[in-house]
Parts: structure tokens; C-alpha cells; sequence
């Protein structure tokens, strides 16, 4: 099986709860989105903003609206902690679970929710080998991906928003300052997200974050849109892209991204999108795009195509549902 073959046939599970955060935007949604498509019956209990908003009358409240449910299959994400474990456990008690870790750094519960669960996702793939130390029984493999019902090119786009080039995402990373400064010295760069008040006044930040349509129109105005990691150790991660990458791809955007070991299982170099190994590169590669528009388009067009193909959370599920992860390439 090649890394994108994916698995056919209908779901083995019928009513899927998903335990964590919800808002059209969010990863849960768009997974309840793909369970629907699949002709499952998917429902999100929103755990995060229900235990913020009524404390600790929300998680035996939740709990039994779960239960209620009467779900087949339990898949939860990092939230779902704030249920407490001793009421996770009684949940998932004969059922099907999953916990689904999208981030890079561990949070409160990380450990407990995959020891609770029948088989943690991580989305780091050099990850799997620290959860199993940890005490996680069993580990897997399974980027993110893109809803095609939300993550689509825009159909108006907002003159103030046209640029050169964009990136999206948060600011209190030193680590992407540099090559921001440095795509913002050659071109008319935007940067939109939230935490960028202590950022150098040289990288040009147009607003807040932006999510959801609004996200489409900011990438649909630029001709081209960024990738940058965080955190330096990003870097040696094998086959790990952040989710920007797949909406950028849905929203019909000209994605360039930082390379990493195995990027190309995702995604091929000039054919569907651009990969850079140094701000240098970076600098080099836009400015390329943007003297060449009808390449430049052309790209974007197969990139789009080719996540919608490939790169769906119809895809992801698939395979999730089958017991299976996402192969990776040979080291």
C-alpha cells in the first residue's frame, strides 16, 4: 500500500460522539462533517466551552448526554479531559475510542486521555516512540486534513486583502520572526493571527486571527501563502505539515511551506506546491511565483485538486475507522 492508498468501503460504526471543542471552524466539527458524509450519524459535545462557561455543573451534565447519544465509537481530542477520567472511563466502556492529538506539545491530560482511549492518533509522526514511553499502550500515526464542505476557494474577495504574499497563524514564536522579516523585506507581505503585539515592527501585521470563510478570502487575495514553523524542533519532524498547509490547499491558495524529512508523501514540489529549506530559499521561491502568475496559478489549481482527492477528513476517517494509520514513506 503506497501512503495515500486508502481504505473502501462504509464506516464499521454508525453513531460517532466526538468529545472535545466545537465551532464550525474547529477540527471536530469538520470531523463530524466527513462522519456524516460517510453516512454515520456524528454528534460534538463541546466540552471546552460548556465547562467554561457552568464549571463543574457542565461535565456530569455532558457525560450523560453522552451516554444518551448512545454512540458506537467515542473519539475524543484534548478537551475532552475536562469531563474528568473517571467518567471517560465509564464511557468508553464497551466502546470504540479514539484520542485524536493534533498539537505538538503535550497539555494536561495528554498521557491519561491515551491511556483511557483504545489507540491514540498523534499528528507527529516522530511522536509515536515518546507516547508509548509514556505509558500510551498504543500509538498511530494520522495528520489533519481539509473539510471540503468549508475549506474552499472564496467567491469575494476584500480589495485591502490583496498582497503578495500572506501567513496566517499565531505571533509569540521568535522562531518564524526571521523568515517573516525577510519575506516582508522582498514583497508586500500580510500577516494576520493573534499574539503578534510583541513581534519586531518589521513584520507587517494587517489583523487577528481569521478563521473560516474569512480565512478563504485572506488567501484567495494573496498570490502566494506561507507556511512557518513555530518552534525549531519542528524542523526534524518526519512527515508533519501544520493544518494550514491543507486549508491553504482547499481554499485554492499558492502554498509554500518549510520542508521537512518525508513532506513529499503529502505533496510534490512545484507540481501541487512550493518547499523551502531557509528563509533564503523562502525569499526566493515567492519571488519566482510572482514573476511567473500563470505557473503560479496553474500550481495552485493541481494543489487544490489534489487535497481534495487525497487530503480530506473523509480520508482520515477512513482509515481511522478501519484500524489503520496513515503509512509513512521509507527512511
Amino acid at each position: 500500500m503506497t501512503p495515500l492508498d486508502q481504505p473502501s468501503g462504509s464506516p464499521r460504526y454508525h453513531r460517532i460522539a466526538i468529545v472535545g471543542a466545537n465551532a464550525s471552524h474547529r477540527s471536530e466539527a469538520q470531523i463530524a462533517s466527513a462522519a456524516r458524509r460517510m453516512g454515520a450519524t456524528a454528534k460534538v459535545f463541546d466540552v471546552l466551552g460548556d465547562t467554561r462557561r457552568f464549571g463543574s455543573l457542565a461535565a456530569p451534565i455532558l457525560a450523560r448526554r453522552i451516554a444518551a447519544f448512545d454512540p458506537d465509537f467515542i473519539l475524543c481530542t484534548r478537551h475532552a479531559i475536562r469531563l474528568g477520567a473517571r467518567r471517560l472511563r465509564t464511557l468508553v466502556r464497551g466502546r470504540r475510542s479514539a484520542f485524536w492529538f493534533f498539537d505538538a506539545v503535550e497539555h494536561r491530560g495528554t498521557v491519561e486521555l491515551g491511556q483511557i482511549c483504545d489507540v491514540m492518533y498523534t499528528t507527529y509522526a516522530n511522536q509515536r516512540e515518546l507516547w508509548e514511553s509514556r505509558g500510551v499502550p498504543e500509538v498511530r500515526f494520522l495528520p489533519q486534513a481539509l473539510d471540503p464542505d468549508t475549506e474552499r476557494p472564496a467567491s469575494k474577495l476584500r480589495p485591502a486583502d490583496i498582497c503578495e504574499a500572506s501567513f496566517v497563524g499565531s505571533g509569540p514564536y521568535p522562531h518564524r520572526w526571521t523568515l517573516l522579516e525577510a519575506v516582508a523585506g522582498a514583497c508586500d507581505l500580510q500577516v494576520r493571527g493573534p499574539g503578534w503585539n510583541i513581534a519586531p515592527p518589521a513584520i507587517p501585521v494587517r489583523g487577528g486571527r481569521v478563521v473560516g470563510a474569512r480565512f478563504a478570502e485572506v488567501v484567495g487575495a494573496a498570490a502566494v501563502s506561507l507556511g512557518a514553523h513555530a518552534v525549531p524542533a519542528q524542523e526534524a519532524e518526519l512527515a508533519s505539515a501544520s493544518d494550514r498547509m491543507w486549508k491553504v490547499m482547499g481554499c485554492g491558495g499558492a502554498y509554500v511551506g518549510p520542508w521537512v524529512p518525508g513532506i513529499e508523501m503529502y505533496a510534490q514540489d512545484r507540481e501541487h506546491c512550493r518547499w523551502f529549506r531557509s528563509p533564503d530559499e523562502c525569499v526566493a521561491i515567492v519571488l519566482d511565483l510572482l514573476g511567473h502568475p500563470d505557473q503560479r496559478r496553474a500550481m495552485a489549481a493541481r494543489g487544490h485538486a489534489h487535497a481534495m482527492k487525497e487530503h480530506t477528513y473523509d480520508a482520515r476517517l477512513a482509515l481511522l475507522f478501519d484500524d489503520r494509520e496513515m503509512a509513512l514513506p521509507s527512511t
